[in-house]
């Protein structure tokens, strides 16, 4: 009795198995490589260049208070030794003071170009998925996907993606 179950359940198995490969043989699948869409398609290299225009003042004042405060470290570590006690007081205040402000502003800087980059991003991939639902739907695909660890090249349909998104401009 227990080998006729055993019998019984490993032909259901191999059934199972067999028309699941059958499936799986019929199955279309492709492959987006989005670093490729964020490095390659047109409209994230416009979004850079727009979020490189944008912060470009601000990336230019942050280098021009590094000099300054550069200048200062240089100027305390060579003179202080013959300055008056008030005067290197005064120096080294004006250096903390420049410092805090210049770490403020620099962490300003990086939070605003990142919630920047990532409404950009956001709006690329948005382009990219309508773009890739399109592309999906015009060649009957069952399954794509994105950001696996390895793929077939023969899956990718990255290029085609990137050339969908150039067309739509």
């Amino acid at each position: 009795m227990l080998k006729a179950k055993s019998l019984v359940l490993a032909s259901s198995l191999m059934s199972i198995l067999f028309f699941a490969g059958e499936a799986a043989a019929e199955l279309k699948v492709g492959y987006v490589n989005t670093q490729r869409i964020f490095r390659d398609a047109p409209a994230a290299q416009k979004a850079g260049k727009k979020l490189e225009g944008e912060f470009a003042k601000r990336d230019q004042d942050l280098q021009k208070m590094a000099k300054q405060l550069q200048g200062l470290q240089e100027n305390l570590e060579k003179n202080s030794v013959t300055m008056a006690e008030t005067e290197r007081r005064a120096k080294e205040k004006e250096f903390g003071e420049l410092s805090r402000e210049f770490q403020r502003r620099q962490r300003e800087f990086r939070e605003d170009l990142n919630l920047r980059q990532n409404e950009e991003n956001a709006a690329v991939i948005e382009k990219a998925n309508k773009a890739i639902k399109q592309i999906a739907e015009a060649d009957k695909f069952d399954l794509i996907l994105q950001d696996v660890v390895w793929v077939s090249p023969k899956l990718d349909i990255t290029d085609r993606v990137i050339k969908a998104l150039a067309d739509t401009k």
